[in-house]
This record gives C-alpha cells, sequence and structure tokens, in this order.
C-alpha cells in the first residue's frame, strides 16, 4: 500500500505543498462555482422542472414531456433558441457530425479555423477512410488553418474567407490531441464577430466538447450560431450515462436533428429511456463537477511542471476547458503514467492499460479510464495517441482528493523506477 512506501511522507508534503500555493486560484474559482450554480438554480426554477419530468415516454416519443423540458432548460443554459438532448446521441463526435451533416450541402465549403479537427473527426469530414460517407465524399469542400497561437489573426481568417465560399466556420474549443492553447470565448467571439461581419449567412459553429461551464458564459452568447458536445463530458455532472446535445438557432438544430433521426421527424422526438432525472441531476452537479475538475488540472499541471516537464496550460492560468496537457516525449513514461492512474481508479484498478486501435482514430492510443461511466472524461482519465512527441492528455476528477491520491501512487512509482529523482521532490 502507498501508506507504507517509504517516500509517502516526502511526497504527501510535496504535493500538499503545490496544493497550497494554488489556494488563491481555488478561491477565485469557487466564487464563480456559486454564481453558475446560482444562475443554473434560477433556470430550474423559471422552467418549474419538476417530478412529472423524470418520467419515461415510449416509441417514438412525441410529446414527450420529459424531453422537451430538458431541451428547454439547456436552451436557456446556453441562451440558445433552441436545443435537443438526445440519447440517440452515441458520443460529442456523432452530435457534431449531426450539426454538419445536416448544415452542408454539396459544393459548400466548411472552414476550421483551429487546424487539424480532433481524431474522431477526420473521417466524418474525409481526411482519412475515404469511400464512407464522409463530407469530402459527398462533395463538400474542406478548408483549415489554424489561428489558435495567434493573438492577429483576423487578416488570416478573412483571406480564406474571400477566396472560398464558406458556409460554415468550423472552431474546435478545446486542444484535443494538439500542443496548442483551447480556445476561449473571448477568441470566439472575435472570430464570430470577424465572419459575420464578411458574411452574416455564414455559420459559426462550436465544438464545444470539454469547455461547457468551464468559463463564466458560453458561445452563443458570444456569437456562434450553433455548438454541440457529449453528455458524458462536462454536462453530465460524471453520473448520466450516454448521450450528446446541440443547442443554438432554431432553424440549425432542427437541420442536425433531421440527421440525427429524419426529415419530417427532426427535433419532435426519441425518448430518453427513463433518464430524463438522471440528465437534470447531472446537469445540476456538472458546475461542482467541473469546478473540481478545473482545480485538479491546475494540480496536475503545477506538480508535473515542478519535476521538470512541459504542461500546458500552466498552472493558475486562464482556462477555458478542463484538459490538461503534458509533454513526456517518451513512450514508456506514457504508459507508466497510465498505468498508474489505472491503479488509483475506483473501477477496473486491476486492468493492465496496453496500446491499441480504436475507431475513429489513426494511432494507437493508450487510455486510463477507470471510471463509472465508460468513457467519463468528467471523473478521471488520462489518454494519449502513440506518436511523438508523446504528450499525455488528462481530464476531469470529481474531487480533488481523488486526484491528489492518484498523484501521491503515481509519484511513489516513478520513484520506485528511478524515472523522478527524489531530491528533487525535497527542495521543489
Amino acid at each position: 500500500m502507498i501508506s507504507k512506501s517509504k517516500n509517502y511522507k516526502i511526497i504527501d508534503n510535496f504535493i500538499s505543498s503545490v496544493q497550497d500555493e494554488l489556494r488563491d486560484t481555488f478561491l477565485v474559482r469557487d466564487k464563480k462555482l456559486l454564481l453558475k450554480l446560482e444562475n443554473l438554480l434560477n433556470i430550474f426554477q423559471e422552467e418549474k422542472v419538476s417530478t412529472s419530468h423524470f418520467q419515461s415516454s415510449t416509441g417514438i416519443g412525441y410529446s414527450d414531456i420529459s424531453r422537451e423540458k430538458i431541451d428547454k432548460v439547456f436552451a436557456k443554459l446556453f441562451d440558445a433558441q433552441k436545443a435537443a438532448v438526445r440519447m440517440q446521441f452515441v458520443s460529442g463526435t456523432h452530435a457534431i457530425a449531426a450539426v454538419l451533416f445536416g448544415i452542408l450541402r454539396p459544393g459548400e465549403v466548411m472552414l476550421s479555423v483551429t487546424g487539424n479537427p480532433y481524431d474522431t473527426l477526420e473521417e466524418v469530414i474525409g481526411l482519412r477512410g475515404k469511400g464512407k460517407g464522409s463530407l469530402i465524399d459527398l462533395g463538400i469542400k474542406y478548408k483549415q488553418i489554424d489561428i489558435s497561437n495567434e493573438d492577429d489573426f483576423e487578416e488570416k481568417i478573412l483571406s480564406q474567407l474571400n477566396k472560398t465560399n464558406c458556409k460554415l466556420v468550423f472552431i474546435q474549443k478545446s486542444c484535443g490531441y494538439t500542443w496548442r492553447k483551447s480556445i476561449n470565448n473571448k477568441d470566439i467571439e472575435k472570430i464570430c464577430s470577424l465572419v459575420h461581419s464578411f458574411d452574416p449567412n455564414c455559420v459559426c459553429f462550436v465544438d464545444n466538447c470539454y469547455g461547457e461551464l468551464v468559463e463564466d458564459s458560453e458561445p452563443i452568447e458570444h456569437g456562434a450560431n450553433i455548438v454541440a458536445g457529449s453528455l458524458i463530458k462536462n454536462l453530465g455532472g460524471t453520473i448520466v450515462p450516454t448521450g450528446g446535445y446541440v443547442a443554438g438557432d432554431a432553424h440549425l438544430v432542427d437541420l442536425a436533428c433531421c440527421r440525427l433521426t429524419c426529415p419530417g421527424i427532426g427535433h419532435d422526438a426519441g425518448i430518453n429511456f427513463g433518464l430524463g432525472r438522471l440528465i437534470l441531476q447531472g446537469l445540476f452537479l456538472a458546475p461542482q463537477m467541473v469546478n473540481e475538475a478545473l482545480n485538479s488540472s491546475d494540480l496536475i499541471a503545477a506538480v508535473f511542471q515542478k519535476i521538470g516537464f512541459s504542461v500546458l496550460p500552466h498552472p493558475a492560468s486562464y482556462r477555458s476547458d478542463i484538459i490538461q496537457a503534458i509533454q513526456l516525449k517518451n513512450p514508456k513514461l506514457v504508459q507508466n503514467i497510465c498505468q498508474s492512474f489505472q491503479h488509483s481508479s475506483p473501477i477496473d484498478s486491476f486492468l493492465n492499460v496496453t496500446p491499441s486501435s480504436m475507431n475513429g482514430y489513426d494511432s494507437n492510443l493508450i487510455m486510463s479510464g477507470g471510471t463509472f461511466i465508460e468513457g467519463s472524461t468528467s471523473e478521471f482519465s488520462a489518454d494519449a495517441p502513440m506518436r511523438e512527441p508523446y504528450n499525455i492528455f488528462i481530464q476531469g476528477g470529481s474531487h480533488i482528493s481523488h486526484v491528489k491520491i492518484a498523484l501521491i501512487h503515481l509519484l511513489s512509482d516513478l520513484l520506485d523506477k528511478n524515472l523522478i529523482d527524489r531530491e528533487f521532490l525535497l527542495f521543489n
């Protein structure tokens, strides 16, 4: 057991001292949490959410009062004309794909302004896996630029808009599997304002995965036309078992839903399989869970930075998603860290993690994910594509105490394997 390790006291003191250094950041974040939760509580009360909205329908689900109420609550949260929260979305990628296929038509152009999209979107767009009905297969044109690390990006975007008949500008808020800063709402507002000043009809679409409830507002308040994401990430509060959402301009949400279901049914069907209570309760828990994840990310960043690794974002810096990236430059170290975190998990702690192929990903992937909800990045997980420069991406943490325990286990493992220096911990 870690408590019997000769290094336990040294490691515990080291991590506790790092946590103390972040106290002011945590206090500021706690004050913002209160405002976010108060806003959400007001939405629940304004919408008169009751136990009647926990009930389940069957079949097609026309006039399902649970689904309709949940959609209204999410629409208000996002300041959107309309929202669709559906268990039929199997992932955030599925929700994003529904938006893209719903809005874009052959001959039109999709422009990504945040560089390469997340791996699972590459086959959706048609960057690999040809002949499967991707956007490119259907005659939709794709262009990309990367403004992520540029403060002055207006000219770069305008140049592309002048060259193409752009229908949709795609903004991926999180860093994905890239070493770049995540996009914040201030930058989203600059992008959307620029695009709409050039063409008011061009759609600004934000992949909001990992970013919900992190900042003080959501992208639609900053000019985005539509957003999409997953319920096994931030907004599920760690308890929603599946599903995703789209929210934004009413006609765009309708178009996305016509791809999820079919034209003629669209937004007006789909049962939630009796999960209405979990969806609403998960949303109510979400501000607290996101706050814990953000504090956990800062602690992880500070610990890894102090033992000599490059981290992004830096500890105590402004965050717009819950992802913490660490550059390891060593595939063995990636596997050691994922294995240690797996051993610190409440579920499947006994499993050995190994790199393997996964649907939607180009590289072999290694994942530490001993979570109650499979693939839930709100709880505590770490994953990495096994490719240079071997960056690892850590998300979530339903309570910072669990993350602290995991870090104690990890540093003990690394010390035992002589991968870090004991003296380094004593003097940092």
